[in-house]
């Protein structure tokens, strides 16, 4: 999952072009099963999402997805789960203090943010994770403008 983690974050660009391009699509169809299933298959489509997610972006379902904001690198892949930039303890290589042989998920994040077309979004302050939010669907979410 780490080397398709990193080759999501290096093309991020495509990756942030792919999700534009379907996302409209996945809320529409999300707001219709809303509409005529209620929460009946929120399990199947947070499944499906986790999946998705968990090849792409190694994701940990956080319920608060900043991806791109984030260069396409999930940052609850910090040790310290670190929203916003990296923290003091980044090695001169740009890997990680506390899993030396792991890229910095900042350093990653900056990387992505940098091959994308709106990669300013990352000088944006993330709020810290509602934990209420854990191993929920971001997409349902969306679907339901919550």
């Amino acid at each position: 999952m780490y080397k398709v983690r990193l080759w999501s974050v290096k093309h991020a660009r495509g990756m942030e072009r792919f999700y534009n391009a379907i996302n409209p699509a996945i809320v529409g169809t999300l707001k219709l099963k809303n509409r005529l299933f209620g929460t009946r298959f929120d399990g199947a489509v947070t499944a499906l999402e986790a999946k998705g997610k968990a090849l792409f972006f190694d994701c940990k379902m956080c319920g608060n997805c900043v991806l791109s904001s984030t260069g396409m690198s999930c940052p609850m892949n910090c040790p310290k789960t670190i929203r916003n930039g990296p923290c003091g303890g980044v090695r001169e290589n740009g890997h990680c203090e506390v899993k030396p042989e792991m890229r910095c998920v900042w350093v990653a994040a900056w990387d992505g943010a940098s091959r994308m077309e709106k990669g300013d979004a990352i000088r944006s302050v993330q709020f810290a994770v509602d934990n209420r939010s854990k191993g929920q669907s971001s997409w349902l979410r969306l679907a339901r403008d919550e």
